[in-house]
Formats: C-alpha cells, sequence, structure tokens
C-alpha cells in the first residue's frame, strides 16, 4: 500500500486484479487493472474503487498569425484590437490555412510517437456562444492531423525525489483547431464583454486515453507535455497565459466492472490546481457513490479559492454539434520523400520527413545525457529540467569552474534554487550570474574558503551590489588561514587570554 495523492484515501497496488467483465469497457477497466492501475478503498472500508483520468489538452501554437487569417497572435494587446473580418466572421470571407501551425502541430505528433495521416480533414463544430461570432468552431473531428501516439512521464513515490517510476499514457489524436473569443462577465453592470483578439489563434487538441488514475499522475503528463512542446516551440505552453489549457475527464468503478459515469473538468489553467481538481473529482464521486447517490454526467468547473469542483452544466442530454465538412477548406495533403513529387515546389508543401529530421533532443534524451555527461543522479537532471534556464545554467557553471559536476550540482538545486524559489523568481532573474557562482565554487575548491563562508558569500552576491565572490571575501575577512605559524599564534594567544582570566 501507498500514501494515496490526497491523503484521505488508502491506495494500493494491485496486479492480476480481475473480476467479471460484463461488457468490452469492463474488459478494459479489468486490463487496466491487471496492468498494475490503483485501487481506492473509501472511507467506508467496503470494495475497493478504480478510479480512471482522462485528459483533453489545448495548446495555443506558437504563430506569428492566427490559423486561417493573418491577425497578428499577442498576450494582453488592448481587447478587439487583433481581429481580422474573418475572425469577426463578416459574411464572404474564407480561410486561408496558416502553414506554420500544419508543421507545428506535425511536429508534436512525430515527439509523441504519433502516425500522421497524410491526408486530414476539417469540420465545423456547430454550437452557440457569444465569443464564438461564426456559430461554429473549425476542428478536425473525422481525420484529425495525429493519431495513435504515447506519451512517457516520471514521477516520484511518496514524494521521494530519488524513487521514481515511468509510466505511460496512450495519445489518441491531435487535431489542428480554432480558438474562440474571451467572454469578461462584468457582475456589477450585469453586463457581458466580449473581447475576439484570441478568435481564431491556433490550437492544437492533445487527447489523452484515460490511462491515469490521480491527479498526480495527470499532473506529471501535463508537465511533461509542457516541457516538449516548449523544447520543440511548437507552443510557449505557459499555463497563466492561457496557452496551455486542461479538461480533465474523470470517472471510478468498482474493479473489473464497466466505467462509471465521468465528469469533465473544464480549463483548468495550473498544474497544480489539476492535481488537486482530479483527487477531490475521485474523491466527491467515491463519497457520493457510497452514500447511495449517483454521478451525473456534467461540466464541472475548479474553484481554485476553495478546493473543489462546482457544478457549470449537465451533459446529460447528447449534446448535437451537427457536425459537417468544412465547404471552405480542401483536404490537408501532406508529404513525405516518398511521395513528394519532382517537380513539387518545396515552398508550398509540408515534408513529414524534414521535420522529423530536424527535430531536437526531448527532455528525456536531455536528462539521459545530463546524467551520463555529468554522473549526476537521474532526479537531479529532472529538477535541472524542471526550471527553464536551469540546466544552460549548471553547464556554465560546469565549464567555468574546477569543482566537479557532481557537487555544483548541490550547490545549484539546494542553494540556489532555494533563493529563486523565495524570491518568486526565475534562473534569467537571478542576480547572480553562472560566472560569479563559478567564481565562487572555484574558490571553495581551492580551500580558499569553508562551505559556511561560501554560503555567507552567496548571500552577499544575491543583493547585486556587483561585487565579486573574492572581493566579497576579502572584504567580510572570511578567507581560511592557511599559514601554521598564523594559527599557532592565534591559538597562544586564545590561551594567553584564558590565562590572564
Amino acid at each position: 500500500a501507498a500514501r494515496g495523492c490526497g491523503g484521505v484515501w488508502r491506495w494500493a497496488w494491485q496486479r492480476g486484479a480481475r473480476g467479471p467483465s460484463p461488457s468490452p469497457r469492463g474488459q478494459r477497466a479489468a486490463a487496466s487493472s491487471a496492468r498494475g492501475g490503483a485501487v481506492l478503498v473509501g472511507k467506508s472500508g467496503l470494495a475497493p474503487w478504480v478510479p480512471v483520468v482522462g485528459l483533453e489538452i489545448h495548446a495555443q501554437i506558437s504563430s506569428n498569425s492566427k490559423l486561417f487569417s493573418g491577425s497578428q497572435v499577442q498576450f494582453a494587446a488592448p481587447p478587439n484590437s487583433l481581429v481580422s473580418f474573418f475572425d469577426a466572421s463578416l459574411p464572404g470571407t474564407l480561410p486561408v490555412l496558416n502553414r506554420r501551425c500544419v508543421e507545428a502541430a506535425v511536429m508534436t505528433g512525430l515527439a509523441l510517437n504519433c502516425s500522421i495521416n497524410k491526408k486530414s480533414l476539417f469540420d465545423r463544430k456547430h454550437y452557440f456562444y457569444a465569443d464564438l461570432p461564426a456559430g461554429y468552431q473549425i476542428t478536425q473531428q473525422r481525420v484529425p492531423i495525429a493519431v495513435n501516439g504515447s506519451l512517457s512521464y516520471s514521477l516520484c513515490i511518496d514524494n521521494k525525489m530519488s524513487q521514481m517510476v515511468t509510466k505511460t499514457v496512450r495519445i489518441k489524436q491531435i487535431q489542428l483547431e480554432q480558438d474562440s473569443g474571451k467572454s469578461l462577465h462584468d457582475d456589477t453592470r450585469s453586463q457581458t464583454l466580449v473581447d475576439l483578439n484570441r478568435a481564431g489563434v491556433g490550437l492544437m487538441e492533445v487527447v489523452m486515453e484515460p490511462d491515469m488514475c490521480c491527479g498526480e499522475e495527470a499532473a506529471a503528463a501535463v508537465r511533461e507535455l509542457q516541457l516538449i512542446l516548449q523544447t520543440l516551440g511548437s507552443s510557449q505552453a505557459v499555463m497563466a497565459e492561457g496557452q496551455l489549457r486542461v479538461d480533465a475527464n474523470v470517472s471510478v468503478h468498482r474493479p473489473g466492472k464497466p466505467y462509471g459515469v465521468r465528469t469533465e473538468v473544464k480549463n483548468i489553467n495550473s498544474i497544480r490546481f489539476l492535481a488537486k481538481a482530479v483527487d477531490y473529482e475521485i474523491q466527491r464521486q467515491i463519497e457520493e457513490l457510497e452514500n447511495g447517490g449517483t454521478i451525473l454526467n456534467e461540466t464541472r468547473a475548479f474553484d481554485s479559492k476553495l478546493g473543489c469542483t462546482v457544478p457549470m452544466r449537465d451533459k446529460e442530454g447528447k449534446q448535437d454539434y451537427r457536425f459537417m465538412p468544412e465547404p471552405n477548406l480542401p483536404p490537408l495533403i501532406l508529404y513525405d520523400a516518398k511521395s513528394l513529387p519532382a517537380n513539387m515546389n518545396h515552398q508550398q508543401v509540408v515534408n513529414i520527413d524534414w521535420i522529423h529530421e530536424r527535430l531536437p533532443d526531448l527532455p528525456s534524451v536531455k536528462r539521459a545525457k545530463l546524467v551520463e555527461q555529468y554522473g549526476i543522479l537521474p532526479e537531479h537532471s529532472f529538477a535541472l529540467l524542471n526550471e527553464d534556464g536551469l540546466t544552460e545554467f549548471f553547464e556554465n557553471v560546469v565549464k567555468q569552474t574546477q569543482m566537479k559536476p557532481k557537487k555544483v550540482i548541490g550547490w545549484i538545486l539546494n542553494v540556489l534554487l532555494s533563493y529563486l524559489k523565495q524570491h518568486s523568481l526565475t534562473v534569467k532573474e537571478s542576480p547572480i550570474s553562472s560566472l560569479m557562482m563559478a567564481d565562487l565554487l572555484n574558490l571553495l575548491e581551492k580551500k580558499e574558503i569553508s562551505s559556511t563562508a561560501a554560503k555567507q558569500v552567496l548571500a552577499e552576491l544575491w543583493k547585486g551590489e556587483e561585487k565579486t565572490p573574492l572581493e566579497i571575501v576579502k572584504e567580510k575577512k572570511l578567507e581560511l588561514i592557511q599559514d601554521q605559524k598564523e594559527l599557532e599564534q592565534i591559538c597562544q594567544a586564545v590561551i594567553d587570554g584564558q590565562e590572564n582570566e
């Protein structure tokens, strides 16, 4: 048994657990348990529960212009200042597909081990909302650009970085679609204002299969996806700016039984909130069922202040989006090296193989290289990559210091990083440069100062007074005394002082 994500339920990892499977869904649930899925024992202590979590993630594509128009993409621009006639859905306007968005989706699909469809289709998804001017969203419902991928992610057991386990979640599909606008609700004046700057911005929707079982797993998977997107440059994936938004589908069922009714927690904009929302929803559903209630197929929102999910709207009645083929966009045709016609203009097509050859090292590869090159622990490589710019900072320090990387990593993670977190600063905002850090560690390595003195120097460097570590050492008289005669004189002076007393 292991401690549960929320600390309320007892988690037991079972292998080979099988029960009656009255339906294909029940068989899948039993197979999930057999693979080592988590089962929960509720407060009643009766039969256990199996939680199931699937994610739908909307990542905003890093592009200068929108998916189907030439409007600029810019965060926090004045309301309605980046809206073309097409974005506002004026009659007679037509979509023009953004090549950059297609390439970003292909790149992301390849990085997530997906099959890239050489022919994908666009569809209209109809629904009414004030910030959706056309009354429909252009998406890829029938044949998306990428399918059948996987994402491996790691998480620690019982919050111990030294005990990590790697898991894999299947990627059902990645589809290109346009974002909606933004509604701003003014309760004081009882009115809603609409900003269409975001309308038409290119999105990649990454649909994950329900292979996860708790908030910690969901958070770890999204964090790994975020790192991959940022490494590729296909999305900046800054959740605080709405560039990565997560919908979590959560249900619980008895082992070996069909999946339970699922709820969807919408628009979660923080990895920490994602973990809390999923764990709360699992907990809520188990309590509801054990008290004789039923789970509604509904959409919920996570209230971060209260730490709970709240109902938004029910989904009991099947919503008819009236999907239809997008008449103004032809099928999206992609090529590889074999299928590319000899007389084709390379500037007018997207070559899958060309993109594949230029994929950068993904986070998993970077971690392995860090461990192999510097001899650091695997958990240290995760810590380096999880902070933007910290890997580069570490490598720059290693290049400029005589200290071994294994000792450097301790100073970076245990001392510098704690300063950064304490002051809510990023690595790029650090008042201590990699050169200053290297100079300080060189003094320590040469035994010119003690580790206690080094921490004092670091505290002075943090003040940003543009003094070098050596200048601070001399000013504060922190040097270690190497001369034996000088040490003897000091000791003798102390002894003499004691005798006088």
